[in-house]
């Protein structure tokens, strides 16, 4: 067997019955030898990469569908689709599966799985048995022609045979004129007959029958059909939904008659299997793929035409940006573009690249900038939806335009400033809008996105933009709801934007260091943030608590001393005292906070243990401020051990008493150093100028290892007085 290629996209149904768009190729049918049998291969056309490989199975149902798809299952949940440029290609690969299968070529599906029973009672029918024998079509013979339709349908075989039935001379078109009597005639019998066996029709998950169902000239009968289900006491309304309340809106006037046909066509299946079927069991589940697969390719090659029709974007985007532009007409033009979006979802990854890098060139990102600001809540809404897809799309394509902006506009009217700002006026109680938008930011400033080869300097230039233009804008309701810190504001609906604010600067702790450290010190943002440990709502307390562990977990000393200098310990501790014994999850959070400080920062062990532990001893519930204490002492151990072995190294003999007599009777570092002085001093016949070398080098250590500086005990006045009246002048300061 030849090789033969032609031009496909490859698909696979997903566990929502949705296709997924695996890349577009060249396929062949070849030997395989590690399959044992003749394979599909599908290479990429990018880059020659393998998409598929599968073997014809002889036991395999492959389906022809639509001239230009072939569609068949690999597993019980995996099934795949070809989707072919040309028929003709189509036809080619079709007759290479029935070749190997030894079927006709004539067929639309290759055959069914069906159990041993039913096969054997299959042999034994002759061969002149090809089709299911069906009723006259005449009103008397409706219910038989219903009873046939529903006994074929736990059948393979049959469902095929029955397919190939109504397909022959104009069946189902005549089927579909009984409805029209029976409905002038009111014949409520019949009308649900007429349900029964529309609705099994659909359930034989046959393309060609689609076809002839869904034209123009049978669509509004076989929904009319669906109206009038046995079940129900009063038939439903859905033609006259979809004829006079649902309105095909044109924005823009639709010149080519094919695009209109295939966009009313969609709208109305979509409408049948969204609204009118019912919800299919898990037997039925598999009976309407079909049905699922005629839409999304309707999708495709809508967005396909509409792309290729390139006076009619550019109209489009002309009225969209135009000043002059009505409001409703914006509306409309907003809510086009929010579907366009969508439906671009189903195009190849190439083809929905350069339909959004189309989007871009027209100006899609201003013009959104425009109809963000705007009153109306639908149209922000959509425009909302509309950002989000080009954010996941290309959030370095949104980078490089907000960038660019400083140069043309104000820092108010930035895009991003206009997106913090609608998520801080959110006007839902739920602020469902405000989670999305942060969602959005937290994507833009996301450093693991911003690796792109071709621009390696992206990540530090829009980190220094986000933080120059857009950081304040960001933090304007923290900063105003902790101006008091005995009293902020703690409305319900300010605590959930400030939990929302308060994450994404968590996560900007986490991804950015120096930006966000440099803005939390200038601003002194930690302690302001602390303030909300106050909050009557527990989960904003979390969020601030959260916000100091992230800091803390960078273990930087920079963030060390800036907590210590603040006392920033203090409301945390407030709370755990004021939480009592309840044991939540407030009381875990800051528990497991100690217990990380534990572990190995020192800096912050000595702080605590210095400064609260008075506070803290009584708490014996947990080990954690005992275990704190254990670490301080194990610590101030070291430390002596370390300073008595760097004396004996670096001090003379006659020096080493006295010194180590001191480091023995003081831990404290400072202590140490004021006291050395005097040794110091008076080994050196008073001379500060014949210090040695090694004893400089001491004092140098003894500085670097200190908890605090070299300085004098402001109120160690008393040991001053009694040194001074042994030296005969006043001791010079040593200089840190």
């Amino acid at each position: 067997m030849s090789d033969t290629r032609r031009r496909v996209k490859v698909y696979t149904l997903n566990e929502d019955r949705q296709w997924d768009d695996r890349g577009t190729g060249h396929v062949s049918s070849t030997f395989v030898e590690r399959l044992k049998g003749i394979s599909l291969l599908v290479r990429a056309e990018s880059d020659g990469s393998l998409l598929l490989e599968s073997k014809i199975s002889p036991n395999t149902a492959y389906q022809k569908q639509q001239d230009t798809l072939i569609v068949w299952s690999e597993a019980e949940n995996y099934d795949l689709a070809l989707s072919f440029q040309e028929k003709a290609g189509c036809d080619e690969i079709w007759e290479k599966i029935c070749q190997v299968q030894g079927k006709d070529p004539a067929l639309e599906i290759t055959q069914d799985p069906i159990d041993e029973s039913e096969e054997e009672r299959f042999e034994e029918m002759p061969e002149t048995s090809h089709l299911v024998e069906l009723p006259p079509c005449e009103l008397a013979r409706l219910e038989e022609i219903a009873d046939l339709v529903t006994s074929v349908l736990s059948s393979p075989i049959r469902r095929e045979k029955l397919a190939l039935a109504l397909m022959s001379e104009g069946y189902m078109k005549k089927l579909l004129q009984l409805f029209q009597v029976c409905e002038d005639l009111d014949n409520r019998e019949g009308l649900h007959h007429l349900y029964e066996i529309v609705r099994g029709v659909l359930f034989l998950n046959k393309a060609a029958l689609f076809e002839v169902m869904f034209s123009d000239d049978c669509i509004m009968d076989v929904v009319g059909c669906l109206e009038f289900d046995p079940s129900l006491v009063q038939p439903k309304k859905h033609r006259e939904f979809l004829t006079k309340t649902a309105k095909f809106k044109e924005v823009i006037p639709i010149t080519d008659s094919e695009l209109r046909q295939k966009i009313h066509q969609t709208y109305r299946v979509q409408y049948i299997q969204d609204i009118i079927l019912p919800t299919p069991s898990v037997f039925e589940e598999n009976f309407l793929s079909t049905l699922t697969s005629f839409i999304f390719f309707n999708k495709v090659e809508i967005v396909s035409m509409l792309q290729e029709d390139e006076k009619f974007l550019t109209e489009v985007f002309a009225q969209l940006t135009d000043e002059a532009t009505e409001d409703c007409k914006r509306r409309e033009l907003v809510n086009f573009f929010k579907e366009f979006c969508a439906f671009s979802q189903t195009l190849q990854p190439q083809n929905r690249d350069a339909f959004f890098k189309t989007l871009a060139n027209l100006g899609i990102l201003p013009a959104l900038e425009i109809v963000m600001g705007m009153d109306d809540l639908q149209v922000r809404a959509a425009a909302t939806d509309i950002f989000s897809y080009l954010v996941e799309f290309s959030p370095s394509m949104v980078r490089e335009f907000v960038m660019q902006e400083p140069q043309q506009t104000d820092d108010d009217v930035l895009l991003i400033n206009v997106v913090i700002k609608q998520m801080i006026c959110d006007s839902d109680p739920e602020l469902g809008g405000a989670v999305q938008l942060m969602g959005l930011l937290r994507t833009l400033i996301d450093p693991e996105n911003m690796l792109a080869p071709t621009n390696k300097t992206e990540k530090t230039e829009f980190l220094s933009f986000f933080y120059k233009y857009c950081m304040q804008v960001l933090t304007v309701p923290l900063l105003a709801s902790t101006v008091d810190e005995k009293n902020c504001k703690d409305h319900f609906q300010t605590a959930q934007l400030l939990a929302l604010i308060l994450e994404l600067l968590t996560f900007c702790v986490e991804h950015h260091t120096y930006h966000i450290k440099t803005y939390i010190m200038n601003k002194d943002l930690l302690r302001r943030v602390l303030v909300l440990m106050n909050s009557k709502h527990t989960f904003l307390a979390l969020c601030a608590l959260r916000f100091m562990r992230r800091i803390i977990g960078q273990k930087d000393e920079y963030y060390n001393r800036y907590i210590v200098k603040g006392n920033l310990f203090e409301p945390v501790i407030n709370t755990l005292l004021d939480n009592g014994t309840r044991y939540n999850l407030l009381n875990s959070a800051i528990i497991e906070l100690f217990e990380f400080i534990k572990e190995d920062i020192k800096s912050l062990i000595a702080h605590i243990i210095d400064n609260y532990y008075k506070a803290l001893e009584s708490i014996e519930y947990v080990q954690t401020f005992k275990g704190l204490k254990g670490r301080y002492e194990q610590e101030k151990d070291r430390q002596t051990l370390r300073l008595n072995r760097s004396v004996r190294h670096h001090l003379p003999k006659t020096w080493r008493t006295r010194v180590e007599k001191l480091i023995c009777g003081l831990f404290q570092p400072k202590r140490i150093a004021y006291n050395l002085r005097v040794v110091c001093v008076e080994q050196s016949n008073f001379s500060s100028v014949a210090l040695s070398s090694d004893l400089k080098h001491l004092i140098g250590y003894l500085h670097k290892t200190a908890m605090v500086g070299l300085v004098d005990y402001p109120d160690d006045e008393d040991e001053e007085d009694e040194d001074e009246e042994q030296s005969p002048r006043k001791r010079p300061r040593l200089g840190s």
